[in-house]
């Protein structure tokens, strides 16, 4: 539970960095990032180095007692260097080039760019991976954002070919496994492979799926070359990525198998302005942010490794649509809510707000003219109240009672064919994250291989492609498992499975999807399920077990075989909160009834109790107005 900023020593006059420092240590602060955006300050020209000014940064930083999250700078490319080297630039699906003038401008697929982010890694954790204040290393700066994870050069396309052959083997595997006699798409030789952009309709859904895993697979290259580098030349140090919300383009789960640190980037206010939640909701929740939405990620990031909030927001900030202030306080909310999902650091970004340059309108710990703003004095009062309500340390994570299952490849598989325009796979698991949270449960997110015994409910609402291994994963569990609409529905290459959905998981539960169906956002029907409406998505069923609950049209809705149970449709919020709550009574869990904005979560002996709504809520402490929370064993 400690704290940390983000900083930029190369932004500001030597002269002011000692002051920085100073009032690092009177805000309480343990750490500071730095050197993301730094190249073009350590390498001014191709082979024309200049470290005094991170040396000097670096000594004092160590004698003020303050550890330092040091990145690899390749997040940046400087303008010689894409000069020299144009053929790193990005594609974009327009197959126009994206030029230099912001950041991330670089292909994951490009040799030439891999070799010269090894190159420059290489360098600076060579001269700085023994300093001592270098505790922690970050990777490169949020992967994949702009819209980077995929480029549409020509040896973009080339490097598609070469993994296509690697997976395939031959022409005639990929046609079979693609189905490419549809549309007279059938290859004899890998060269003949396309990119998946820029067709008349739609893609072939097995060549964008392959496309995906492509990119993923490119992520993961990219940012394991790095990791081995810094290991190699600073042993001891913790090596951490920092992640964003609401994001899936890569597979974060295999990205993070290589580092201890699965650092995320949280701005409450941000994301719910950008999320599909119903303008009313927006509108609530505009000054505090959602109190699912950074939940539902910091106990997704805290699945992967150890948990760090390596950029928390820290005022209005510049990119959403709209940027409002948050209330009074939240800065301090945000600090505690974090680390009651178990948080082992909460760092703002940035220290000082910069009066030019693109983000400019971005608050900070510090004004742009250099005074404390309401970040500065919410990490001073955190640390005050941690240091005094855990004078013998801070409470340990424990397992929760409650696993949500997310893998990536499902989500991308139903982002490739939705079946649907209402339909938003991660906003699906998000609503059966937040149905369990509104009825005061405690959860872990997990992937698709982690060890679920010991948890009393597993929640698999998204997991379209599953493989043998993990349906001996649930068999084995020791819970109830609960499967949403669309379980295996589709095979790893994006096929309907031979005996149709739910495909593997049919010795879970044997049951045969034969027909389903998408419906607007405005359509509805009831059902048996107490305060449930089947909405968006229904699917009708083939089987001997006997439904539990059925539809108004007479359909079954919900079937149970064992510790297994499988809902047929989507249901309203109300009533999936009900659905999800009641099995959960079913295997002896304590659940509440909350307000809309009213949350629960514990942390070992923290209970964080927490009101992110319009209305007041009766805390064990008193009432509890929007935007306030306590803590209590």
């Amino acid at each position: 539970m400690r704290l940390g900023t983000c900083y930029f020593p190369e932004h500001w006059d030597p002269s002011e960095h000692q002051r920085d420092v100073d009032l690092m240590v009177q805000a309480r602060l343990d750490i500071v990032r730095m050197g993301e955006f730094a190249w073009s300050r350590i390498e001014r020209e191709s082979g024309q180095f200049d470290f005094d000014w991170m040396d000097r940064t670096l000594d004092r930083m160590h004698s003020a007692g303050l550890e330092v999250c040091l990145c690899t700078p390749t997040a940046t490319p400087p303008k010689w260097l894409v000069d020299r080297y144009p053929e790193i630039l990005p594609v974009g699906p327009d197959r126009q080039l994206r030029d230099f003038g912001s950041r991330r401008h670089y292909r994951f697929a490009s040799t030439v760019y891999r070799e010269q982010s090894e190159r420059i890694t290489e360098i600076v954790a060579a001269r700085w991976g023994q300093h001592p204040a270098v505790t922690t290393w970050q990777t490169d700066n949020e992967y994949g954002c702009h819209d980077t994870t995929f480029s549409y050069a020509p040896d973009d396309l080339r490097a598609f070919k070469d993994w296509c052959a690697a997976r395939y083997a031959t022409p005639d595997a990929l046609n079979r496994a693609w189905g490419n006699a549809f549309w007279s798409q059938e290859i004899t030789d890998f060269d003949q492979l396309w990119l998946p952009v820029g067709a008349v309709t739609e893609i072939n859904p097995a060549c964008a799926l392959a496309w995906r895993r492509f990119g993923s697979d490119q992520v993961v290259d990219f940012n394991r070359s790095q990791v081995e580098l810094l290991r190699t030349h600073s042993p001891g140090r913790r090596v951490a990525h920092n992640f964003m919300g609401f994001f899936t383009e890569f597979d974060h789960h295999r990205v993070a198998a290589d580092l201890d640190i699965a650092a995320w980037d949280s701005y409450p206010l941000g994301f719910t302005d950008m999320s599909p939640l119903p303008l009313a909701q927006k509108l609530e929740y505009m000054r505090t942010g959602h109190p699912d939405i950074a939940g539902f990620h910091h106990d997704l990031y805290r699945g992967m490794g150890d948990l760090w909030v390596m950029e928390q927001q820290p005022g209005p900030v510049n990119w959403a649509p709209h940027n409002p202030a948050p209330l009074p306080g939240m800065e301090h909310f945000w600090i505690w809510e974090a680390w009651a999902h178990g948080a082992d650091v909460v760092s703002f970004f940035r220290w000082r707000q910069a009066p030019w340059a693109q983000e400019q309108m971005h608050a900070g710990m510090l004004r742009p003219d250099g005074q404390p703003d309401a970040a500065f004095y919410a990490a001073q009062r955190a640390a005050q109240e941690r240091d005094q309500w855990f004078p013998n340390g801070v409470p340990a994570n424990v397992q929760a009672p409650v696993a949500l299952v997310l893998d990536y490849e499902s989500l991308w598989a139903q982002e490739i064919q939705p079946q649907g325009a209402s339909w938003n796979p991660l906003w699906e698991a998000m609503r059966w994250y937040r149905a369990a949270r509104e009825s005061g449960l405690t959860l872990d997110v997990v992937g698709p291989g982690a060890d679920l015994n010991g948890y009393a409910l597993v929640l698999c609402p998204a997991s379209a492609i599953v493989d043998p291994a993990r349906v001996d994963q649930l068999a084995a569990a020791s819970g109830r498992v609960l499967l949403g609409p669309r379980s295996a529905s589709k095979t790893p290459e994006l096929s309907i499975p031979e005996g149709l959905a739910p495909g593997a998981m049919t010795q879970l539960m044997p049951i045969k999807v034969v027909r389903v169906g998408s419906y607007r956002s405005e359509w509805s029907m009831g059902c048996e399920l107490p305060d449930a409406r089947v909405v968006r998505w229904r699917e009708q069923i083939e089987t001997s077990l006997t439904p539990q609950a059925l539809a108004e049209d007479g359909g079954g809705l919900w079937y149970r075989n064992g510790l297994v149970d499988y809902l047929a449709a989507a249901l309203d919020d109300d009533g999936l909160r009900r659905f999800i709550a009641d099995r959960a009574c079913e295997q002896g869990l304590n659940c509440e009834v909350l307000a809309p904005g009213e949350r629960v979560r514990v942390r070992g002996a923290m209970r964080w109790h927490a009101n992110s709504g319009l209305a007041p809520v009766e805390g064990a402490q008193g009432a509890l107005g929007q935007g306030q929370f306590s803590i209590t064993p």
